[in-house]
């Protein structure tokens, strides 16, 4: 911290309670009262330095009950009775050290007493002035300078002093982070003459002051979070004045937000909300500090309303956070509204964890708000960056290519293909189906709100529906009751073309499931063998006719030749052992055969079908005939999850 030295005689001044005495030959004739501080001073070192002690003293009209003793009242000084001391000791030029914790406050006291260079050379208002450039120089004292701004508040205004201190700090922070981005993108740092105040000769710092080329750009963010809100927000609107990056500005509203905020955090807003959920009330405990709900939502609000508009500069796990909190603290529709757009723009970038909200509604129906979550779906898929703008080709496209590279010999059932995996459309998909697994056992979710919640999310999004599937199928276990034909609305939401061989195993003894989706499912598997088994007379054809295949060496024996590349599911993909010539025949003439006995099977499949009565008895029969046995049994440990 840097300091000032004043004066050069001794220390005359002692305190007896309430009341500074100059220890002096002479006796006091006038007492200044500050408050409840009373000053026995003398008239002439007064006189000699404040005009505006010259002109109460010089229009004072003493009384009989004064003794003749001169008493002047100045409790509306700046700074109080501290102040008035320290202005009283320059004015006996005793030995005395302004820092940054005192400065302002002296400074306000000393234009309020008139204490300019008119009245004596190198007066108070100038030595304060000459020191406040030093203060505004360094980093840490211009926080403390600004910090006790706030007990002078409007006279430091008036001195322009606030203004003055935000902006040297905005230029520090601006200087540093633009150096910090050049050093990290490989460009050369740009020297700021402000850090470099701080630096030796031989360039070791003082350390007030993080160089820019070896400091995190984020080394100011704790020094700015114990400011005041108000403070804060006009250092953050100074910065971006000043063009910083929004990520820097938003990381330090979020470092600033987890201080002022400390219900931010997800395990205290949680348990808040489980143990508050009927008596609507928030105890200071659970939003942290000592500060009341309304001044916690006032807090929020504001944060909320300095964040950058910028997508992405805060992470989705802190606005998750302060959406919660807004719930908990019942902050405005606004504000809420604000939160859930922004996480929206950036849904792919959540984690289930968090995504997690808990009911706080007045009438509370389920665990989680799922209204709030659909919400805020709906805007992803609305937004810029959702729908069609996320990097997937739509539908009809999708269609028209897959036809373009379908064979003669039997295509795909699945018509549209998927979006990439790492496309924010296809992590969305798969973060919302992991969400309607967790909220699916909650007994007091209406069908209607699931199915609605799962349809926002296209059906050509979802590159398998092995996820979609898992949650329905804890639906259907955690509602038994639910008839028939809801079932099949339910089962509405799955296509059975998308399920992995493991999910069509694990659905295929799922007796939750109503039979026709149960059909559905074997005959698309049957559907998928006929397929493969197609690609391999496609492959057997075309060794025959060549002799040998061109992608076997040598003579062919025993080579392995994979098929499946024009099936619909690559993971269905198997190899096939091509024998040397005239030693096949048999092999084929058993797979023809084959072939012919399923597609009566499946005849007489649909034709069972149309008998049965009551669906669950024929359950046996067809798994019988589909030759679903065995892969049941296999399947069962690997779907005991599901």
């Amino acid at each position: 911290m840097v300091t000032m030295k004043l004066g050069s005689k001794p220390d005359i001044f002692v305190l007896e309670g309430l009341t500074w005495r100059s220890m002096t030959e002479l006796d006091s004739d006038v007492v200044v009262e500050v408050g409840e501080m009373s000053f026995y001073l003398h008239k002439f070192p007064l006189l000699s330095r404040s005009g505006v002690l010259q002109r109460l003293i010089s229009e004072y009209h003493p009384s009989p009950d004064d003794g003749g003793m001169c008493t002047l009242q100045l409790d509306d000084i700046p700074g109080g009775a501290k102040a008035f001391e320290l202005a009283a000791r320059f004015c006996y030029d005793v030995k005395m050290e302004l820092n940054a914790l005192n400065v302002v406050s002296l400074r306000c006291a000393a234009e309020y007493l008139g204490m300019t260079d008119d009245y004596a050379e190198g007066n108070l208002i100038a030595q304060a002035e000459s020191f406040l450039a030093d203060v505004l120089a360094n980093w840490k004292d211009c926080i403390k300078a600004l910090e006790t701004c706030e007990a002078v508040l409007q006279a430091a205004e008036d001195l322009h002093i606030v203004s003055r201190c935000i902006t040297a700090l905005a230029s520090k922070a601006c200087a540093s982070d633009a150096a910090a981005w050049s050093a990290h993108h490989g460009a050369a740092p740009h020297k700021s003459a402000s850090l470099d105040r701080d630096a030796l000769w031989n360039g070791i710092g003082t350390g007030d002051t993080p160089r820019a080329g070896s400091a995190a750009a984020d080394w100011w963010y704790e020094d700015v979070s114990f400011l005041s809100l108000p403070m804060f927000k006009r250092l953050v609107q100074a910065m971006e004045a000043k063009s910083m990056r929004a990520e820097s500005i938003a990381g330090a509203i979020m470092f600033y937000a987890g201080r002022l905020l400390p219900g931010l955090k997800r395990t205290a807003s949680f348990s808040n909300a489980t143990s508050n959920a009927g008596s609507r009330s928030v105890t200071p405990s659970a939003s942290g500090g000592g500060a009341s709900e309304g001044d916690q939502r006032y807090f929020l609000e504001e944060i909320v309303a300095l964040l950058p508009a910028k997508k992405g500069v805060a992470s989705t796990r802190f606005l998750l956070g302060l959406l919660r909190t807004a719930m908990l603290l019942h902050a405005s529709p606004l504000c809420r509204e604000n939160l859930e757009r922004r996480i929206g723009a950036q849904l792919e970038d959540a984690c289930l964890e968090d995504l997690l909200v808990p009911n706080l509604g007045y009438t509370v129906e389920t665990l989680y708000d799922i209204d709030c979550v659909q919400r805020i779906l709906d805007y992803f898929m609305s937004s810029t960056d959702g729908g069609l703008g996320t990097g997937y080709t739509s539908p009809a496209a999708l269609v028209a290519e897959d036809q373009g590279s379908q064979m003669g010999l039997g295509a795909p059932m699945q018509a549209a293909a998927t979006p990439p995996a790492l496309s924010p459309i296809a992590m969305v998909s798969k973060l919302m189906d992991g969400y309607l697994a967790e909220v699916a056992p909650d007994a007091n979710l209406k069908l209607p709100k699931f199915q609605a919640l799962a349809a926002v999310v296209p059906d050509y999004a979802r590159p398998v529906d092995d996820g979609i599937y898992r949650a329905m199928d804890i639906y259907l276990k955690s509602h038994p009751w639910l008839s028939e034909s809801e079932r099949e609305q339910l089962c509405r939401l799955m296509n059975c073309q998308k399920l992995s061989l493991e999910a069509c195993t694990h659905a295929a003894q799922n007796e939750r499931l109503p039979l026709r989706v149960v059909v559905q499912v074997l005959f698309f598997e049957q559907l998928r063998l006929r397929t493969s088994i197609a690609g391999w007379f496609f492959v057997s054809d075309n060794g025959a006719n060549d002799g040998a295949h061109p992608h076997l060496p040598g003579n062919n024996a025993g080579a392995i030749v994979l098929k499946g590349s024009n099936a619909a599911d690559s993971s269905q993909d198997e190899a096939v052992v091509v024998t040397p010539e005239g030693k096949g025949s048999e092999g084929m003439t058993d797979v023809k055969a084959r072939v012919s006995e399923l597609e009566k099977e499946c005849m007489s499949m649909k034709q069972e079908i149309r008998r049965i009565g009551k669906p669950r008895r024929s359950w046996s029969l067809l798994t019988r005939k589909c030759g679903f046995g065995a892969k049941v049994q296999q399947a069962q440990p690997a779907m005991s999850g599901k």
